[in-house]
């Protein structure tokens, strides 16, 4: 063929296998993510500054460097009552996630909740320990989501190490400045999703210590084992501690794997916590996996928690 000829060849066969390409279908899209439905929930009065409630105050944070989790470096804060009178030991409230419990403009707020509800006298004047999950290595850093690293280690698992340095460690170090009670009966330990089963991990293994629990949207599922907990609150003598579960009815579902879903597993708690005769109560509401809910019935949860204890 003529030199000519055979470049002209060439030219309509590329040419027309780049039209083919250009015309063949496109690859369907992925299917579109499912739009989360938004869930509303009022700000409870008492969870806002008010007229005339003596004002306490939130000190730190501060860093504090764990023996009982090497390695690990954590801020507190500590919420101080203006009733606060250091010849009398202090009623106690320990919770999870500190960064966001104390946040002023977040949901939880359980500093300004603890302000009113003492000047009412709806709840003793305590001491307010907020903590942080630990975060490995020298400096503190939050992660995805805003969680130090050292989380589900410390908040999912079970046994007593979390207990002994809430124990061991957090109550003494406050203890260095503030008057805090001994009388497991006037302590108290809260915290949402696994700062919820940690609160309750707590209780359950010391309840000389602790025996009041504030459990949000608790993470009883198999993250390291928790799923147990119904059947080991079946199984085990009742213990002397009180407990008010909150959970949203589409919370984190798992259709596939009970086990993993944390509705189911918050319903099998509040059996587990009835057949056993424990002193609790619960409110499921309409909504995701989030601390709003919670954040709404804040002062509802204290109040009932507190409410053979406030002077």
């Amino acid at each position: 063929m003529h030199p000519l000829l055979t470049r002209l060849a060439a030219f309509i066969l590329t040419t027309g296998s780049l039209v083919a390409a250009d015309q063949a279908p496109a690859p369907p899209a992925p299917p579109a993510r499912q739009a989360q439905p938004q869930f509303n929930y009022p700000t409870h009065p008492d969870s806002l500054p008010q007229a005339g409630v003596p004002k306490g105050k939130l000190e730190g944070p501060f860093l504090f460097r764990s023996q009982v989790f090497t390695n690990t470096v954590r801020k507190y804060w500590v919420f101080v009552p203006a009733q606060y009178n250091a010849a009398k030991p202090a009623a106690v409230l320990v919770f999870q996630d500190g960064q966001r419990a104390t946040r002023t403009n977040g949901v939880l707020r359980v500093p300004q909740v603890m302000e009113n509800l003492i000047a009412k006298k709806a709840m003793p004047v305590a001491i307010g320990i907020f903590i942080t999950p630990g975060s490995k290595g020298e400096d503190y850093a939050e992660v995805g989501g805003g969680n130090p690293n050292n989380r589900s280690f410390e908040y999912d698992s079970l046994g007593d190490r979390y207990a002994k340095f809430i124990i061991d460690e957090m109550l003494p170090e406050v203890g260095k400045t503030y008057n805090l009670t001994k009388d497991p009966e006037l302590r108290a330990i809260g915290g949402t999703s696994s700062g919820a089963i940690c609160a309750f991990n707590v209780a359950w293994e010391r309840p000389d210590q602790f025996r009041k629990v504030i459990s949000c949207i608790g993470s009883f599922t198999d993250i390291k084992g928790g799923h147990v907990f119904p059947q080991l609150i079946k199984e085990t003598a009742k213990k002397p501690i009180r407990v008010f579960i909150e959970d949203t009815n589409k919370d984190n579902p798992s259709p596939n794997n009970p086990k993993r879903d944390w509705h189911l597993q918050n319903i099998a708690m509040v059996e587990a916590l009835k057949e056993k005769g424990y002193d609790f109560t619960h409110v499921f509401a309409d909504g995701n996996h989030s601390d709003a809910h919670g954040g709404s019935i804040m002062p509802d949860m204290m109040r009932w928690i507190w409410r053979d204890a406030a002077k």
